[in-house]
């Protein structure tokens, strides 16, 4: 041991050996010297042990003691803060106000505390988890001054939102309150300004904090993943925000808060599914006063085509894959899955019919809109019929879905001048009676339905003014293929570094088949040596319903007939088609491939097929994408077809099953 510590001794050059006689030395004198040596380098290692345990335990003292105070006071920030989401999910403002005091105190109580250990901050390895501390306080504070500054925002208009608070609108009608809220909304843009301003400030507090540097289990506990998971979810949160920070800004301009504002509102029967969310089928003319809705005009979009002093030609879409038609109508000109696009078609069309007024934007909704709107409205009755969201046997569907398709649909021995205007009048009498009654019995509901039909693309909307029309691209609300420039509302997706998936069905005939038809969809990549992408697409329709009498003659009403379905799969830019198997001629039926072709900065895999009642249909694609695979593993963009609801997918990595979802709206998954 002494000769192996004495190869690490190093003595000063600088060190003078003195010389002194001889002396004569008894046996037991002869091994004093060493001993003394032993123990005096003994004594130094001592010394230096005692120094380093000394260290350690200072810094148990400093660190590990406060860290306990600082659990503790984690824990009494928890409890308060549990006690804020209960009053959010109660949506009682008052009760808001008060626990977000309190959790507060509670923070400040953690920062103090938190304090004793921020002085080791610079400390090799252990100040990494120290600064990491000193992130989530800030980032906590920043959540509190968002939360609270929301508070401010809406506690004036509680009664409107239907919320628990102190309302400043309960006097007057219905649409004084609502023309008055709206009044005040430019009062409100500050905060909204502010609370953005908190979350990027959160927002970049959580960039800071690495969850890779923390082990990935602790006696069973997943650390790493629950760290990662928990930014994840406050940061989409935030990000939410962000996006939809310019729409706010917008809203009292969009609801005619200085100037009025005229819209058309179109309605998309999704049980026969275009390309937008549904085949076109009423629509209805809107003025906005100050926030106050006021019906024009509610009709049959056939009366509107025959209206238009222009013919248009058919284009390639129309005259390869629709049945019997050879002239563009406006009721089909919603051909790109863009809704900006269709709808720019659609205004073009509809400047040249007769009696045309000017708008300042086109609003969609779809059926799934009008039911939800019914669950919380209750029953309508229109023409001797009830309109209601109860199931009905004879489709399986809700009554309203049917009732619609009875009287619009239905042949009859007459000519029926407003067959489909009853779909106006119904949106009419909605409104009416949404807006007749207090606002805290029904409008805090109809504005969550509105939010969530939002985010599942059964409302969209195109606006002639270009920092509006930016707004709700920021809040997906525009119906936009997401390219390089028109990502806002998906700031993660990114053009050449995450994959990208969108599967378009058009129904081509007439019948009202995709209210019985559903969808598969599996999607199965392969990662290669180099970071391409090979993807194996299979898409399974499945139609288990007896088919319709679709019999002129006879009268029948013909809902579930064969599905004519043309299909677009749109995926990255570049990709190269290997194989596909299930699409056929429209013309004789025969198997064909699918065409290939750039549409909307994406590659396009187009074809044709058909889904006959009691029966089903496959597509399957292979192709091969210049998408590389990140450092961070692989992520897809799947964005939602406007009109669908609930499909299925199954997302596989290298052959293996990763993840199965219903697709309810654009949704990012990183693998």
């Amino acid at each position: 041991m002494l000769s192996s510590f004495e190869t690490i001794l190093v003595m000063p050059d600088t060190m003078q050996v003195t010389q002194v006689p001889m002396q004569e030395h008894t046996p037991s004198a002869i091994p004093n010297k060493p001993k003394n040596l032993i123990l005096r380098r003994i004594g130094v290692i001592s010394l230096i042990l005692l120094v380093i345990i000394l260290i350690v335990f200072g810094i148990f003292a400093v660190t590990l003691m406060p860290l306990k105070d600082v659990y503790a006071k984690t824990q009494e920030v928890m409890v308060v803060g549990k006690e804020v989401g209960v009053a959010l999910k109660s949506q009682n403002l008052d009760q808001m106000k008060e626990k977000l005091a309190a959790t507060r105190v509670k923070m400040k109580e953690l920062e103090t505390t938190y304090g004793r250990v921020t002085g080791l901050s610079s400390v090799p390895f252990l100040g990494l988890y120290i600064q990491d501390g000193s992130h989530a306080i800030k980032a906590g504070f920043a959540g509190l001054d968002a939360l609270e500054n929301a508070v401010l925002a809406l506690e004036p208009h509680a009664d409107l939102l239907g919320l628990k608070g102190k309302s400043k609108f309960v006097q007057g009608t219905a649409d004084d309150r609502i023309q008055t809220a709206v009044k005040t909304m430019n009062a409100l843009l500050p905060k909204v300004t502010a609370i953005a301003e908190n979350v990027k400030v959160l927002q970049k507090e959580l960039v800071a904090i690495d969850p890779s540097r923390y082990p990935e289990n602790v006696k069973g506990l997943a650390v790493q993943s629950q760290i990662q998971s928990t930014k994840d979810v406050i940061d989409n949160a935030a990000t939410l925000f962000v996006n939809a920070q310019p729409f706010l800004m917008n809203l009292p301009k969009l609801l005619g808060e200085p100037t009025e504002k005229r819209y058309l509102v179109l309605f998309q029967n999704d049980k026969e599914l275009r390309p937008t969310g549904g085949f076109l089928t009423a629509y209805a003319q809107f003025r906005l006063v100050h926030g106050k809705m006021i019906l024009e005009k509610a009709d049959d979009i056939y009366k509107l085509d025959a209206s238009l002093k222009k013919e248009f030609k058919a284009p390639r879409e129309i005259l390869t894959f629709h049945k019997g038609v050879y002239t563009l109508h406006i009721r089909d000109s919603n051909l790109s899955p863009d809704f900006k696009l269709s709808m720019q078609q659609f205004e073009e069309m509809y400047n040249t019919a007769s009696g045309k007024e000017k708008i300042d934007g086109i609003w969609a909704v779809d059926t799934h809109v009008l039911v939800e709107a019914l669950k919380i409205l209750g029953p309508m009755y229109l023409s001797g019929k009830e309109f209601s969201a109860d199931n009905d046997k004879r489709c399986d569907c809700p009554k309203a879905v049917y009732e619609l398709e009875d009287y619009s649909t239905r042949p009859v021995g007459y000519v029926r001048e407003d067959r489909k205007d009853v779909i106006g009048i119904l949106l009419r009498d909605l409104l009416q009676k949404a807006l007749g009654v207090s606002p805290s019995q029904y409008w805090g509901r109809l504005f969550q339905m509105l939010f969530s039909e939002i985010n599942q693309k059964h409302v969209l909307a195109y606006f002639k003014d270009s920092a509006v029309q930016k707004s709700v691209e920021s809040f997906n609300l525009a119906g936009r293929i997401m390219t390089s420039t028109e990502s806002a509302a998906l700031l993660k997706y990114q053009e050449g570094t995450w994959d990208y998936l969108h599967v378009n069905n058009s129904n081509m005939a007439g019948a009202k088949s995709n209210l019985f038809v559903s969808e598969k969809i599996t999607k199965d990549t392969t990662v290669e040596s180099n970071g391409a992408l090979t993807t194996r697409l299979t898409v399974e329709y499945k139609n288990p319903f007896k088919g319709s009498d679709c019999g002129l003659e006879s009268g029948g009403l013909c809902l579930n007939a064969p599905l004519r379905n043309w299909v677009r799969v749109y995926v990255p830019r570049g990709s190269k088609l290997v194989e596909s198997k299930g699409t056929q001629s429209p013309k004789d039926g025969k198997p064909v491939l699918m065409d290939t072709y750039d549409s909307l900065d994406k590659t396009v895999f187009e074809g044709f097929l058909v889904v006959n009642p009691l029966g089903t249909a496959r597509l399957d694609v292979t192709y091969t994408s210049t998408v590389k695979d990140s450092v961070n593993g692989y992520k897809l963009l799947i964005q939602k077809q406007p009109g669908t609801d609930k499909q299925e997918y199954i997302l596989k990595l290298n052959g293996k099953d990763r993840k199965k979802f219903e697709l309810l709206s654009d949704t990012e998954v990183q693998l």
